[in-house]
């Protein structure tokens, strides 16, 4: 098997913007673009498919799936048409080779679709628990030009390369690798403590906030706690089959090809 992406329904989206929000720190970009969808009422148009993810089924109301990214459509009465990315996950950390391929092929899918702007979401680990603090929102472009276009929504592209240095993962590849094509891309980073599972629905918000400002949005954030709850239940479960299988995993290498026994 290769990385794959299975269409759903075709569509025709005029002059579409990539929203990307996986899995991440705080799950911050997870939170935030789910919640984009269900507000918007976005339809799912598409799913990806990837030997990178890890090998197991995660039984969800019944039914087993392997993991996958989705793909979310909405048209936009008065701009630029949304395409939203979420996940289960993100390639798996052995090596960089599955996060490109995952990365170039998105980029490929919606390259034919017309995308022409690409905004990345996540979180960036402060380490501390301060529930009083003003959340910032860190950002990096892929050009200059972006920066001077949109520092004035809040976002704090100067401090961001000596804070954060690099971003690891499809927030970070998305928007470089877009460049190469020219797809001018954005990265919103909301500061967060660093708990990977823990959803931080605070620092979801802000970028929230930042986000429909950017975009001309009207979308209310009162159910965003509540939302957030719901799924940090499902992302830690999630989460827990995820350590079991790496633990497997390693436990196979260290016992020298030791076969894999099935999880679910």
């Amino acid at each position: 098997m290769e990385t794959t992406i299975r269409v759903l329904k075709e569509i025709k989206p005029n002059n579409p913007i990539l929203i990307e929000g996986l899995p991440g720190i705080g799950s911050v970009g997870r939170v935030s673009a789910q919640y984009l969808i269900d507000k918007l009422k976005a339809k799912k148009f598409a799913e990806l498919y990837s030997p990178h993810f890890l090998p197991f089924t995660i039984i969800h109301e019944n039914v087993a799936e392997v993991l996958k990214n989705e793909f979310y459509y909405w048209k936009n009465p008065n701009g630029n048409d949304l395409i939203i990315l979420v996940g289960d996950c993100q390639a798996g950390e052995s090596g960089g080779e599955g996060h490109y391929e995952v990365s170039e092929k998105i980029l490929d899918f919606c390259e034919k679709l017309g995308v022409k702007k690409i905004i990345t979401l996540g979180g960036f680990g402060t380490g501390e628990v301060e529930e009083t603090k003003d959340i910032e929102v860190l950002g990096a472009a892929n050009d200059e030009k972006l920066i001077e276009e949109y520092e004035k929504y809040g976002i704090d592209f100067k401090s961001s390369m000596n804070r954060i240095g690099m971003i690891v993962g499809a927030s970070g590849l998305l928007i470089g690798l877009g460049r190469l094509r020219g797809i001018d891309g954005i990265c919103l980073m909301g500061e967060t403590t660093g708990f990977p599972i823990i959803t931080d629905p605070r620092s979801a918000e802000k970028i929230l906030k930042v986000l429909i400002k950017m975009l001309d949005l009207k979308v209310d954030l009162g159910e965003l706690d509540k939302k957030s709850k719901e799924m940090e239940k499902f992302l830690e479960r999630l989460e827990t089959i995820q350590e079991k299988a790496m633990k497997k995993i390693v436990s196979k290498d260290e016992k020298s090809k030791e076969k894999l026994s099935y999880i679910g």
